[in-house]
């Protein structure tokens, strides 16, 4: 699948979305939020995908909260995120597999250990 407005590469584990409008500031439009959501369907269905990293072509980057009406809202989604990210048993493997100097056994599935409050927005927010 190609896209018009973002990147998608995976390397090694890790897919980077990468928003392609420097053009535009990597302004979010309909575009972008639907290539977003099928490209983060595309790494959710491939367990192999074990992180997603999002960045943005050229000078500036725009992730979607942009509406927001403080950029505290986007702080504290991704405080959250972390904070339950950092408690997680896959977490937990990768401290214990590097203090014991071997490969870690990742177990969680982004299909199924998503944290409580995810997906943080509805529908309304895409339009």
């Amino acid at each position: 699948m190609s896209f018009e407005t973002l990147l998608y590469d995976v390397a090694d584990g890790i897919a980077t979305l990468t928003l392609n409008r420097p053009d535009r500031l990597n302004a979010v439009n309909g575009t972008v939020i639907r290539e977003l959501v099928a490209a983060f369907d595309r790494a959710d269905a491939d367990d192999g995908v074990r992180a997603v990293i999002v960045t943005g072509a050229g000078r500036a980057f725009c992730w979607r909260m942009l509406g927001a009406d403080h950029p505290r809202e986007a702080h504290r989604l991704d405080s959250l995120g972390m904070w339950h990210t950092g408690r997680s048993a896959d977490a937990h493997e990768g401290i214990t597999s590097f203090l014991e100097t071997r490969p870690p056994r990742f177990t969680g599935r982004p299909g199924k250990d998503m944290p409580p409050f995810y997906p943080w927005w509805t529908a309304e927010d895409d339009e």
